[in-house]
């Protein structure tokens, strides 16, 4: 099976092709673009396609990173997995960045029990613990940073991800100096490969709502037509 991996959910801006079936990564492209993942994707991929010396009609499943991160960014990237999947008839997952960063995380480093803590940015943490065998042990959560620290406190197993620098109170950190989690992309292929697309949909991972509200104090009360002042 072919997997197309798509990740847009943070800085990165990447695609990938993956042999499922020979457990081989045939081709990434991208880099780290901070904005603009709209604007750049779709080259991505066609570089992605031309590496592995494939037309696009050969894939056979699309996997897309879906959060938490980006707003913008998730947006454009399950768009795409979306419209790829309506287009070429094949199935479609959603595969979140807090498992690809704990799948990677077991892998480098043999982990047993992985909390993988990301930064929110506002005195926050995305966090998820998983099982050694890689399998999701909690739901992901957003929790306040200093309540984060009081229940994760005293955690046996390996704590990955840039809030786990927050959790243990680095000062550098807490100031803003973080560092920006990177999905691995062979880890959102494989993850991808093995999902059940029932069970893992290819929708946002958010969290958290939108920064973009209405302003309602602000709101302008639509004046009457002339007409319906006549009563016409």
């Amino acid at each position: 099976m072919i997997v197309l991996a798509l990740d847009t959910a943070g800085a990165d801006c990447r695609a990938a092709l993956f042999d499922a079936d020979a457990g081989l990564m045939l081709a990434v492209a991208g880099e780290r673009i901070g904005k603009g993942h709209a604007e750049r994707l779709l080259a991505f991929i066609d570089a992605a396609l031309d590496g592995a010396g494939l037309d696009l009609s050969a894939v056979e499943r699309i996997a897309v990173a879906v959060g938490p991160g980006s707003f913008t960014g998730i947006r454009v990237g399950v768009a795409a997995a979306r419209g790829f999947a309506l287009a070429l008839e094949r199935p479609v997952v959603g595969i979140s960045t807090l498992s690809t960063l704990a799948w990677t995380a077991q892998k480098q480093q043999e982990a047993g029990d992985v909390l993988v803590a990301i930064d929110g940015r506002r005195e926050d943490l995305f966090c998820q613990t998983f099982s050694p065998d890689g399998s999701p042990a909690s739901r992901p959560s957003l929790w306040p940073l200093a309540q984060a620290r009081d229940y994760f406190a005293g955690y046996q197993g390996s704590i990955v991800g840039s809030g786990a620098a927050l959790l243990a109170g680095a000062p550098d950190v807490v100031s803003g100096q973080t560092v920006q989690d990177s999905v691995e992309i062979e880890a959102l292929a494989r993850l991808g490969a093995l999902a059940d697309p029932a069970a893992a949909p290819a929708r946002p991972l958010y969290l958290r709502g939108p920064d973009a509200k209405p302003q309602e104090g602000f709101a302008i009360a639509r004046q009457p037509s002339a007409q319906q002042e006549g009563g016409a």
